[in-house]
């Protein structure tokens, strides 16, 4: 892939000091291991928006759909002036070239789900989304997001960074041009990790690739990027990743000795049962397409959708 991922961040993640009592929350994983791959843009909502730090502490009221963010002692409405800032703020973040982002959970300004709500009697109720959160969805709903806090759950982690690798692939292949036959090759080379998350999208985007000449350039191009991040956003099962384990070993059947065939299902099948985690057949896997040259296997990104070192399929 040419150039850095480029993913969007709450400022304070990357240890900023921009939080409301002036201090950070310095997520190491983040800094110390993705950052190693991935060039960040940090954002602080409340300060870009023109809060002091440190600052009275904010947070939603009012109806969960709707809420207001308001300061939390003195009651003073501060939804306008974050959303005229937010509203700005997503348009300038387009030219940024973002393959995704990650908030700071449980923030009025940025968290993504199970944000605080509390009601006109002071009770609250966690139904709520962050203001700059919910107007950045709304203008990338195709872009992977996720809160720090969700990232430490590693079948949620190895989703999210797979759908990242995925996008810049995706922008790589569109920047060369648009060419039908690119795409062909994108899905070609993406079709078992497609196929791990959603068969039936795989079906779709295959019958959009195979009628390609139907389309205008512009719609098959959106067509298909908006069901790839569609299939991608469906974690991957143990079920989808068994068969299509199985798929692939039948491109081995001409190739294996009795031994081996015998080794590979048993250690599929232990997979199924979930004891062993899927970095095992998939390591096998790999050796085997080393060994007999599997041409078609070679270029397949189900098999390293994502730096090993990340070291993400060892625990799902």
């Amino acid at each position: 892939m040419g150039g850095k991922i480029r993913l969007g961040v709450s400022a304070c993640l990357l240890g900023q000091p921009v939080r409301w009592n002036g201090g950070h929350k310095r997520d190491r994983y983040l800094t110390e291991t993705l950052g190693q791959y991935v060039e960040w843009v940090p954002v602080c909502p409340e300060v870009e928006c023109g809060l002091p730090t440190p600052r009275e502490p904010l947070r939603l009221v009012g109806d969960p759909s709707q809420p207001r963010l308001v300061t939390s002692l003195t009651g003073e409405d501060k939804t306008d002036q974050m959303l005229n800032w937010a509203k700005k703020r997503v348009c300038e973040l387009e030219s940024e070239g973002l393959h995704g982002f990650i908030f700071k959970a449980k923030s009025p300004s940025g968290g993504l789900e199970r944000v605080k709500v509390y009601s006109n009697k002071g009770i609250p109720s966690k139904r709520g989304v962050g203001v700059f959160a919910s107007v950045f969805i709304e203008h990338f709903p195709l872009l992977p997001v996720e809160e720090e806090g969700r990232l430490h759950d590693m079948k949620i982690r190895e989703n999210f960074i797979e759908r990242v690798f995925t996008l810049k692939r995706w922008r790589d292949t569109v920047e060369r041009g648009k060419r039908r036959g690119d795409l062909m090759e994108f899905h070609t080379s993406h079709k078992l990790l497609i196929l791990s998350h959603s068969p039936e999208h795989q079906r779709k985007m295959g019958a959009i690739v195979a009628g390609a000449k139907e389309y205008s350039t512009e719609h098959l191009f959106d067509d298909y990027e908006r069901l790839l991040m569609d299939a991608l956003r469906l974690k991957s099962t143990t079920r989808n990743n068994a068969n299509v384990l199985q798929h692939v070993l039948g491109y081995f059947k001409k190739a294996l000795s009795a031994d081996e065939k015998q080794e590979a299902l048993e250690i599929v099948d232990l997979y199924r049962q979930e004891r062993v985690p899927l970095i095992v057949p998939i390591t096998l896997i790999n050796h085997y397409v080393r060994k007999y040259d599997q041409g078609y296997l070679k270029q397949q990104y189900y098999l390293h959708p994502h730096p090993l070192e990340l070291q993400l399929r060892n625990h799902v």
